[in-house]
């Protein structure tokens, strides 16, 4: 692992084990040794993270430097767990991890005080019938998006026919049960709304629709007001 990513993977480690966390520990989940773990240790100090501990004691982080200065109350606290809970437990993999990182990020610079209410927050999220793990073509999709770019897709409907198009993906919704991504297609020359378990490949390409992205969600939006 270079280097620069394993002082990022200490960090994260920091935020999110339980304090203190041994030497041994984080050496062990970085793959070093425990002497290049003291050193790794010195550099994120003198980079400005404030770390609390020592050798045979262990390390609390005490200040995160990649986190500016914040303050929430409990209910602020508890819609952040309960938000970022939703997201880790109906995200595709990408987004759950990013929800888990964000919370640590977010948990590692509050007072200790704050801090337990967001590791013991009473609201929870629970589904009665869970929802099945979002689809990991939603990670393409969403970064299709953001670049305004057109995906190739091959598409079986719900009767089993089979279509070759090219969509612009323009968002991702999320329905209590599934997912489905809203895009314009190329083929029907309208608005479509695809369900990514029916996708069954999905190329790139380099066609832009920059910038036609927002101008087409407004569109849409008007569509739904207007009884379309």
């Amino acid at each position: 692992m270079p280097r620069t990513d394993r002082l990022f993977r200490l960090l994260h480690l920091l935020r999110s084990l339980p304090p203190p966390v041994t030497a041994a520990r984080l050496a062990e989940e970085t793959g070093v040794s425990e002497r290049t773990l003291y050193r790794d240790i010195d550099s994120l100090r003198a980079a400005g993270a404030l770390i609390d501990g020592e050798a045979g004691y262990g390390y609390r982080l005490t200040e995160d430097p990649a986190v500016p200065p914040q303050m929430f109350d409990r209910h602020e606290v508890e819609a952040l767990v309960l938000g970022l809970s939703e997201v880790s437990a109906t995200g595709d993999t990408a987004l759950a991890e990013a929800a888990d990182r964000a919370l640590a990020k977010i948990t590692a610079r509050l007072p200790e005080r704050v801090a337990q209410q967001a590791a013991h927050a009473v609201s929870m999220v629970y589904r009665f019938r869970p929802s099945a793990r979002a689809s990991e073509l939603l990670e393409p999709l969403r970064q299709a998006s953001w670049q305004e770019r057109a995906v190739d897709i091959t598409y079986r409907d719900r009767l089993g026919a089979r279509t070759h198009r090219r969509i612009w993906p323009l968002s991702v919704i999320f329905l209590e049960q599934r997912q489905f991504v809203l895009a314009w297609c190329c083929l029907r020359q309208g608005f479509r709304k695809f369900d990514p378990e029916q996708i069954e490949t999905l190329t790139d390409t380099e066609d832009s629709f920059r910038p036609h992205r927002v101008p087409l969600l407004r569109d849409y939006v008007d569509q739904l007001r207007n009884g379309g």
